[in-house]
């Protein structure tokens, strides 16, 4: 396999990680922190957004999976990088929102 799938796989797995709480507060109705809102990362954005924001993270996370190469779910390589890749962004997204919840509590 050529060393560019290893990058897109792991990348592949963030955006997959990362589309999942912004679809998830979208269709619950809830605002949550996006690059558009204001101040960018920090302020929260509409529910509509979040739906938006998961939907380019969801197509980006289709791109690095499937087109770049074939991804191979039985594959350990290939499901263990996407694996780092999805675990560290939602490990990054839970320090992030957990500090967003911190900051909201009187």
């Amino acid at each position: 396999m050529p060393w560019y799938v290893y990058p897109a796989h792991f990348f592949g797995g963030a955006f997959f990680a990362n589309a999942l709480p912004h679809l998830i507060a979208g269709v619950s109705g809830l605002p949550l922190q996006s690059p558009f809102a204001s101040p960018p990362f920090k302020g929260l954005s509409s529910p509509t957004v979040n739906v938006a924001w998961a939907l380019v993270n969801l197509a980006f996370a289709y791109l690095l999976l499937v087109q770049v190469a074939a991804f191979d779910l039985k594959n350990w390589s290939d499901a263990g990088v996407c694996f780092v890749g999805f675990g560290t962004m939602a490990l990054l997204c839970s320090r992030s929102l957990g500090r967003l919840r911190k900051m909201a509590v009187p």
